[in-house]
């Protein structure tokens, strides 16, 4: 299965280690494009400069460790798609040019499902898409949920209820499966 990962997916740090994570496992195929990823930057930017070249570096592994993922959307696509906000037209292109699946967002209202389906593009939402994962690969997914809990709680310097971290990272159900407080 290919997924195309939106930006809001990769910038919030948790959310993105455990989807990653997964998609290390083995479990599914992440595809993104150059402006996703830039886009991802951007977003850290605005939190100072040091954030900003950390997401840079982050980047930098992420293309090292999937070489294949990126795609670039094709100029056709990019002219005759429509989203209620154009500036998201690029990542429905994206999806469509790398055969994604699913295109993994937050942003529900502006990639309507209908308009994905016409596609061949299902949208989900990581919460929902990770609990089902859970579903059919649970050892997978609850490896990397436990590890993502180990480097908070190692970063951190304090406990992280799995239930806890997974609802602080906006993936609650998620949290609820795995809860272990």
């Amino acid at each position: 299965m290919k997924v195309l990962i939106d930006a809001c997916v990769l910038y919030p740090t948790v959310m993105r280690e455990v989807v990653l994570g997964v998609a290390g496992e083995g479990v599914f195929e992440p595809l993104w494009s150059a402006r996703i990823l830039e886009e991802w930057a951007r977003a850290s930017a605005k939190l100072g400069p040091a954030q900003e070249v950390f997401a840079r570096s982050e980047i930098a592994l992420l293309k090292a460790r999937w070489p294949k993922s990126s795609v670039i959307p094709r100029a056709g696509d990019l002219a005759r798609l429509y989203l209620p906000d154009e500036n998201d037209v690029h990542v429905l292109a994206a999806a469509i040019a790398g055969s994604a699946d699913v295109l993994l967002t937050m942003n529900n209202a502006d990639f309507p499902r209908a308009t994905l389906a016409e596609e061949g593009v299902r949208r989900e939402s990581p919460d929902m898409f990770l609990r089902a994962l859970y579903d059919t690969h649970p050892d997978a997914v609850a490896k990397v949920a436990q590890a993502v809990r180990d480097e908070a709680q190692r970063l951190s310097g304090e406990a992280w209820p799995m239930r806890k971290l997974m609802k602080k990272a906006r993936l609650p159900r998620l949290g609820k499966l795995l809860a272990d407080d």
